[in-house]
């Protein structure tokens, strides 16, 4: 595997686990933003090894269909992909991000991240 992708995976890996900290731990805008962290790194790491070139986009749903990922992948990417604004800045959100994710909301980023990671990993040991 490329070294920049590596490095990018392992991160991935990182932060997923941070987000199922914060999950754990109640504080879940804080989990939500990890989790699109995480997916967004992951995208990127395989991004890199597949196209050989690091994409300069948090647009989840853009990395997912320009790595033609499945369907059901791209709509993980699609529900994550508001999360790298909404869930750190008031302006964006309409109001405090510590307000707007509750355990549900939470929960299904974290799940979300999760199935992308799965298929990126399947992916990026096969290129």
């Amino acid at each position: 595997m490329r070294l920049e992708a590596e490095r990018l995976w392992v991160q991935a890996e990182e932060d997923l686990v941070t987000a199922n900290v914060l999950l754990k731990e109640e504080r879940f805008y804080a989990a939500a933003f990890f989790a699109h962290q995480a997916a967004e790194e992951a995208l990127k790491a395989l991004h890199i090894q597949r196209l050989l070139a690091f994409p300069r986009s948090h647009d989840l749903l853009f990395l997912a269909e320009r790595l033609q990922a499945p369907e059901d992948v791209q709509e993980e990417a699609r529900l994550l992909t508001p999360d790298y604004t909404l869930s750190r800045y008031p302006d964006a959100a309409g109001t405090v991000p510590a307000k707007l994710y509750g355990k549900p909301q939470a929960t299904a980023r974290v799940k979300a991240a999760e199935r992308i990671l799965e298929w990126v990993k399947a992916e990026i040991y096969t290129s």
